[in-house]
């Protein structure tokens, strides 16, 4: 048997549309039985951000960040061209198609089921879903597709970096086209919340204890420590949102089908480019396989963060973040058999 046969997902992660989808169910039974318990949850805010959700999604992307490790970057310029292809199709390309897709869907071919005035909310869920490249889950499609680690790496940690700068101009630009009003300091406290802070933690989280307790250590001992809780933070995040999210999806079912095409599609749409691209610029399988994941794949916890802040728990915006997580893992891993099917 061959050692690309013998990778496996782990079971969590294999599992992640099944643990969301009796998340929803669980989610919803709450916020019908709860009732006033939960609008008490809802209104636990500071400076617009929810407290218990806020707590949820730091423990979700604080143990990401602990995997990122900005020393590699200075590798760059050995091989370029596979980062300058995920640059390009991550923060030139990805937010616009995305923006593109959401508009025809949710203003034109759902203007049956989508109230126009809430369509807008829609189109902003998606656009910042398409502003947030993969993050952490991107390893895992990686080692799937035998791609290179340590050059994986590379492409995460540019990315982060690039988050710092981009995401909220990117946003903000297309969020401003569809005439949303954009409450800048709360978009930047977002991306300082979530974004800078647990990832200065997790460099000094590393960099402490690969000096005291070594590099193997870490990568075989702490590390694995911190998988349960970021997908245990993400699945009671998810409870939460499918609570305060339930009037909601029981008063239009179909909304969650509506809304997962155009993700569907793009995800579809990106790995494509990428992937032919790549094969275009003579980029070997371990390094083109990974940045066409991460094209395709969406830093979801940052997405559902921003969202919650800018538009609210109860917002259509944050329900298309929440789709994505539902649809991520099972079109990711075909794509990971399309993209081992295609090995050259």
């Amino acid at each position: 048997m061959s050692i690309q046969e013998t990778k496996s997902i782990g079971f969590f992660e294999k599992y992640l549309t099944i643990w969301v989808a009796l998340c929803i169910g669980a989610g919803i039974l709450l916020g019908h039985f709860a009732g006033d318990g939960m609008d008490a949850l809802s209104k636990m805010e500071l400076y617009r951000v929810n407290l218990p959700i806020a707590v949820l999604i730091w423990l979700m992307i604080y143990p990401m960040m602990l995997q990122i490790d900005f020393s590699s970057i200075k590798d760059i310029k050995k091989r370029p061209k596979g980062i300058i292809l995920t640059v390009i199709v991550n923060w030139i390309i990805k937010p616009f198609t995305m923006a593109f897709f959401a508009w025809i869907f949710f203003t034109k071919l759902y203007s049956a089921w989508i109230d126009p005035a809430q369509a807008g909310e829609y189109i902003a869920g998606a656009i910042i879903l398409g502003a947030a490249p993969c993050t952490a889950m991107v390893f895992v499609w990686s080692y799937l597709t035998n791609g290179d680690p340590n050059y994986t790496l590379v492409q995460v940690s540019v990315n982060d970096l690039i988050i710092l700068v981009a995401f909220v101009p990117i946003v903000g630009f297309l969020l401003g086209i569809t005439d949303i009003t954009i409450p800048y300091d709360t978009l930047i406290s977002s991306v300082v919340i979530f974004v800078v802070i647990p990832l200065v933690a997790g460099w000094l989280t590393q960099k402490i204890l690969v000096s005291s307790r070594g590099h193997e250590w870490f990568e075989k001992s702490f590390l694995p420590k911190f998988k349960p809780v970021s997908i245990m933070a993400l699945l009671a995040t998810l409870i939460l949102l499918f609570a305060f999210q339930g009037q909601n999806i029981t008063n239009n079912p179909l909304i969650i089908l509506l809304v997962a095409i155009p993700l569907i599609l793009q995800t579809y749409f990106i790995f494509f480019i990428t992937w032919f691209a790549g094969r275009k610029l003579n980029l070997p399988h371990p390094i083109c396989a990974p940045a066409a994941m991460i094209g395709a794949s969406n830093f979801f916890e940052l997405a559902v963060a921003v969202a919650i802040a800018l538009f609210g728990l109860h917002s259509p915006a944050a329900l298309v973040t929440v789709v994505g997580v539902l649809v991520e893992v099972p079109v990711m891993l075909s794509l990971v058999a399309l993209a081992n099917k295609w090995k050259y």
